[in-house]
């Protein structure tokens, strides 16, 4: 048996990163660090880490994989997010009935924020 124990995201400026996804996730970094690799974990322990590691990549459109963040407050979430640094993603292919919100983190990393409730 497996499960997912670290999603990995490549970042061109890991403190930037780090201080974002922390902030977004309400994630603590692991104790052991590198100057190009940071491991964050679930401040509760419950969830997967999210693993950022310092290594140039391009943003790829769309995106080959990207996060789904569940919340019981859509609006209030992706309010706090975009004060964060995020950025809202219009996309003409998204149903007017949609359940998530598409955002990008401050290097254009795109994931979603999905209304729980629906």
């Amino acid at each position: 048996m497996v499960r997912v124990g670290s999603i990995v995201l490549r970042v061109d400026d890991l403190r930037r990163q780090t201080d974002f996804w922390a902030a977004a996730l309400d994630y603590v970094p692991r104790d052991e660090q590198s100057d190009d690799f940071v491991l964050l974990r679930p401040r509760d322990g419950v969830g997967p880490n999210l693993s950022l590691d310092q290594v140039h990549s391009e943003v790829h459109l769309p995106p080959r994989i990207h996060l789904d963040l569940y919340t019981e407050d859509q609006v209030e979430e992706v309010t706090r997010l975009i004060a964060l640094g995020a950025t809202e993603v219009h996309w003409d292919k998204r149903p007017p009935d949609a359940d998530y919100v598409i955002l990008a983190d401050p290097e254009g990393n795109r994931f979603c924020v999905v209304d729980a409730n629906q």
